[in-house]
C-alpha cells in the first residue's frame, strides 16, 4: 500500500542569502520520506512534499544550522494573523539591521578617511602625510573599532564560521566571517608582536580598516536588501488586507457583529455603504455598486442587484445589501487567489535552473579559489617580490575573493523578479499558477480560443424558437429546459432562461447522458428526449432536419439547438451571443505582439466564420470536440511552436491541459480554472495581451539580473585575486565588500522596477 504523500508550506527563519537555500534543500532532502523541496530565499519559504515525516524532524534537521521552519496555520483569519507576524519579523529585522547600520556609518567614515590620507599621503603632494601623532591615534583607535564591528556588528558571521567548521556547511556568512576574521587576527597578530615581526613582514600594514569597512558595507548592503525586498510581497499584503476582520450577521431580525471565522455557509450578511464583502456570497435585498478594482484591477464600480454574485474583499461603495453567504473562509475566490500568488511566487521558473546550479557550488568553489590565491601569492609571487609584501598582496587577495564573490545576488535575480511579476498580475485580475507559466508565456505563437465565454459575452439567449411538433410551446420549452438543467454549457443556460421568462416549468431528467459539445439524451416524464447540435440529431433522430430554416438562421451567426425523439423533430432554438466589445481590440493587441489567433469551438460552421471575420482572427475550426481541440494543440505544437489555449468550459479542459499555457476565464467552468496555468478574474480577454506582455517585461528583468549578478562576479573575483597586479589593477576588500552589497540592491531594485510597468 503506497504512502499517501504530503505537501506542506513552510515559512523558513534565518536565511541570508541564495546558498542558504541550497544548503537546507541539501539537509532536508537526506530526510528519509522527503520527496521534494524546494526553498525560497527571495520569499522566505520552503515547500516540501513528503511521506509523512513530522514538522519535528524536518525542523530539527536545520535549526542546528540556524534555521527553523515555522507552520502556516489553514483558516483565513489565521493565515491573516500569521502574515501579520511575519511582516512584524521582517520588520523587525529591518529595524535591527538600521540600528547597526546607523552605529557602522561612523566607523566606516572614519576608516575609510584613514585609509584614503593613507593611500593618498605619500602619493598627492597636495595631500600631507600623516604626522606621528596622528597615525599613533589612529593606530590604537582602529582596532577598537575594529573589535566592536567584528563581535557585535559581524557576530553573524563569526557564527557561519562556526557551523561551517561544524558541520561543513558553508553560505554567505561563512566567506565574509572567514575573510574578514582573517583581516582582523592578521591585523590583531601584527599589532600583538609589531617589533618581533618587524624584520619579517611590513607591520606598517594592518587591515583593521578593511574589516570595519566590509562588515560596514556588507550590513548596509543587507539593510537596503532588506527593505527593497520586504516591498516585493506588496501585491500579496494588500490582498490579505482586503479580508474583512468582522462581518454583520442577521438573525431572527437582530444584527450582531462576529469575527469573520464565525460566519458559516448561508448565514445573512448585512453590508452597509463603504464596508467590505467579508465572502462570497448572492445579493437577497438590495442594489448597489461594488468596487472589484483590488481584485479585477478595473476601476469602474459594478452595478449590482439581487441574485447577483458578489465576492470577499470588494468594497460596497453606496447602497445597502445584505448577502447570503456561500463560500467562507478558505473556499472564498479571495482565500483561493492568495493561495495562487503565494504558490506561484514560491515556484521556480526554469530560467532559474542554471543559477541554482551554480550557487549549489560557488561557495565551496570561492573558498578554493581564494585558498589558491593565498598560495600562489606565498609560493610564486615570493620569487619576484619581498616575502612581506607578497604575504600582504595575499591576504588582501584571498580576503578580496571571499568578501566580492558572495551569490545573493545570484540567488535573487531570478526570485525577486518572479514574486513582483506575480503580484502585479493578481493586482490586475491575473491570476498565475506558478513561475514556468509566467515564463512560457514570453514565447507563445498561436493562441486558440474558445467562442462561447471567451470571444462572446457567454450569456446566449434564445433569439429564434420554432415548434415542430403537434404539442404544445409549454411542453415543448418545458422538455427542452428539463434536459438543459443537467448541463452547464452557456447554450444551456440561454434555454433554461428562456423557459423562465416564459414561465415554464421544469421536471427531473433521468438518465441522462451527455454526449461534450454535441448534446444530451434523457429521459423526461417516462419520455425519452434528445436536445443538441444538427449533427448529434442527424446521427441520433430519425426524421430529417429543415435545412432550409437551418441555412437561413444560421447565416446571422444563430446556433441551433434541436429538440427531438428518436422518431421526430419537436422543435428548433436558434441562439445568439453577443462578442465582447474588446474583442477586436485584444486580437489585434495579439497580432502586434506577432501571435496566430484561431477559434476552435463545437458550433456550426457559420457561426464561427461570423465571429472569427467580425474580430479579425485568423483561422476557424467549427464543430470541434474536446478531443478535437486537444488534437489542434497537438498538431500546432508539432513545429515546436509554443501554444496558449484560452477557454472557460469543461469542453476546453483537455486543450487547456495539452497546451503549453492553459489560460481560464474565472467567470467560467471550475475544472477548466483548475486545469489552467492562468485565470483571468472575470473573463476580460483584455487581460491575455497584458498577461503575455507582462511575462516578456518579467523574462527580460531576469536576463537582465542574471547577467549582472554574473558579470560582477566573472570580472571581481579575478580582480580581487589579483591576477590583474602586473597592470597596476587591484582591488581593496574594502571595495569588494561594497561591490558586493551593490550588486544584490542592484538586482532587488531592478525586479522592483516591474511595478511601475503599464499592463
Amino acid at each position: 500500500m503506497n504512502t499517501p504523500q504530503i505537501t506542506e508550506n513552510l515559512k523558513v527563519i534565518g536565511m541570508h542569502c541564495a546558498s542558504c537555500a541550497g544548503i537546507i534543500e541539501r539537509k532536508v532532502k537526506k530526510i528519509t520520506g522527503v520527496k521534494e523541496v524546494m526553498v525560497s530565499y527571495a520569499n522566505e519559504s520552503a515547500i516540501i512534499t513528503h511521506e509523512n515525516v513530522s514538522f519535528d524532524e524536518l525542523n530539527n534537521t536545520i535549526t542546528k544550522l540556524g534555521y527553523s521552519f515555522m507552520k502556516e496555520d489553514k483558516t483565513e483569519a489565521m493565515q491573516n494573523l500569521k502574515e501579520e507576524k511575519n511582516t512584524n519579523t521582517k520588520e523587525d529585522e529591518v529595524t535591527k539591521l538600521k540600528k547597526m547600520v546607523l552605529v557602522s556609518i561612523p566607523m566606516i567614515g572614519i576608516s575609510a578617511f584613514v585609509m584614503a590620507w593613507e593611500i593618498f599621503g605619500n602619493r598627492a603632494h597636495y595631500i600631507p602625510a600623516m604626522n606621528e601623532i596622528t597615525k599613533e591615534f589612529f593606530h590604537h583607535l582602529l582596532p577598537v573599532l575594529a573589535t566592536y564591528m567584528m563581535f557585535v556588528v559581524g557576530l553573524p558571521y563569526l557564527k557561519g564560521v562556526v557551523r561551517f567548521f561544524r558541520y561543513g556547511q558553508a553560505n554567505m556568512d561563512t566567506l565574509v566571517g572567514i575573510g574578514t576574521f582573517t583581516a582582523y587576527f592578521y591585523s590583531f597578530v601584527v599589532s600583538a608582536f609589531e617589533e618581533t615581526l618587524k624584520p619579517f613582514l611590513d607591520v606598517e600594514n594592518m587591515f583593521y580598516d578593511v574589516t570595519v569597512i566590509v562588515i560596514g558595507f556588507i550590513t548596509l548592503g543587507k539593510f537596503l536588501e532588506a527593505r527593497a525586498r520586504s516591498r516585493t510581497n506588496e501585491s500579496l499584503k494588500s490582498l490579505l488586507s482586503l479580508q474583512a476582520k468582522s462581518a454583520i450577521i442577521r438573525k431572527d431580525g437582530i444584527e450582531i457583529e462576529v469575527p469573520i471565522e464565525s460566519v458559516v455557509k448561508g448565514d445573512l450578511i448585512v453590508i452597509k455603504a463603504g464596508g467590505k464583502i467579508p465572502v462570497d456570497g448572492v445579493i437577497v435585498e438590495g442594489e448597489t455598486f461594488i468596487d472589484e478594482s483590488m481584485i479585477t484591477g478595473e476601476p469602474i464600480p459594478v452595478a449590482k442587484t439581487i441574485n447577483d454574485k458578489v465576492t470577499s474583499g470588494t468594497v460596497n461603495q453606496d447602497g445597502f445589501i445584505v448577502v447570503k453567504a456561500v463560500s467562507v473562509g478558505s473556499d472564498s475566490l479571495l482565500a483561493h487567489i492568495v493561495d495562487l500568488v503565494k504558490a506561484a511566487q514560491s515556484s521556480r521558473a526554469p530560467i532559474q535552473k542554471l543559477a541554482d546550479k551554480i550557487s549549489a557550488i560557488f561557495v565551496p568553489s570561492v573558498m578554493i579559489i581564494a585558498v589558491l590565491s593565498l598560495l600562489g601569492w606565498l609560493l610564486i609571487g615570493s620569487r619576484f617580490m619581498p616575502f612581506n609584501s607578497a604575504f600582504v598582496i595575499g591576504i588582501t587577495s584571498f580576503v578580496g575573493v571571499l568578501v566580492i564573490a558572495c551569490p545573493c545576488a545570484l540567488g535573487l535575480a531570478t526570485p525577486t523578479a518572479i514574486i513582483v511579476g506575480v503580484g502585479k498580475g493578481a493586482h490586475n485580475g491575473i491570476l498565475v499558477k506558478n513561475a514556468e507559466a509566467l515564463e512560457k508565456l514570453s514565447k507563445i505563437k498561436h493562441i486558440i480560443f474558445d467562442k462561447t465565454g471567451t470571444i462572446t459575452e457567454g450569456k446566449p439567449k434564445v433569439i429564434t424558437f420554432v415548434n415542430t411538433s403537434t404539442q404544445s410551446d409549454e411542453k415543448v420549452i418545458s422538455l427542452a429546459a428539463s434536459i438543459e438543467a443537467t448541463s452547464e454549457h452557456p447554450l444551456a443556460k440561454a434555454i433554461l432562461k428562456f423557459a423562465e421568462i416564459k414561465n415554464v416549468k421544469t421536471h427531473t431528467a433521468e438518465k441522462s447522458v451527455i454526449e461534450k459539445g454535441k448534446g444530451i439524451s434523457a429521459e423526461v416524464l417516462g419520455e425519452k428526449v434528445l436536445i443538441g447540435s444538427d449533427t448529434y440529431i442527424e446521427k441520433h433522430c430519425a426524421q430529417k432536419l429543415d435545412q432550409k430554416l437551418l441555412k437561413s438562421e444560421m447565416a446571422d451567426g444563430k446556433t441551433p439547438l434541436i429538440l427531438a425523439t428518436k422518431s421526430d423533430i419537436l422543435a428548433y432554438f436558434f441562439v445568439g451571443d453577443a462578442i465582447k466589445k474588446e474583442a477586436q481590440s485584444s486580437i489585434e493587441k495579439l497580432h502586434a505582439l506577432g501571435i496566430t489567433t484561431h477559434i476552435a469551438t463545437g458550433d456550426h460552421e457559420a457561426a464561427a466564420q461570423a465571429v472569427s471575420a467580425a474580430v479579425g482572427i485568423d483561422s476557424w475550426h467549427a464543430r470541434q470536440s474536446p478531443e478535437d481541440k486537444q488534437t489542434l494543440v497537438r498538431e500546432l505544437q508539432k513545429n515546436g511552436n509554443s501554444v496558449a489555449v484560452a477557454g472557460d468550459g469543461v469542453n476546453d479542459a483537455p486543450a487547456l491541459a495539452a497546451a503549453d499555457v492553459g489560460i481560464a476565464m474565472a467567470t467560467g467552468n471550475d475544472v477548466a480554472i483548475e486545469t489552467a496555468d492562468v485565470t483571468l478574474l472575470h473573463g476580460d480577454i483584455q487581460k491575455i495581451t497584458q498577461v503575455i506582455q507582462l511575462s516578456k517585461q518579467t523574462l527580460r528583468t531576469i536576463k537582465q539580473n542574471l547577467f549582472w549578478a554574473f558579470a560582477f562576479n566573472v570580472i571581481g573575483i579575478p580582480v580581487a585575486a589579483g591576477v590583474f597586479y602586473s597592470l597596476g589593477i587591484v582591488l581593496n576588500p574594502a571595495f569588494a565588500g561594497a561591490a558586493m552589497a551593490f550588486s544584490s540592491v542592484l538586482v532587488v531594485s531592478n525586479s522592483l522596477r516591474l511595478k511601475l510597468i503599464k499592463l
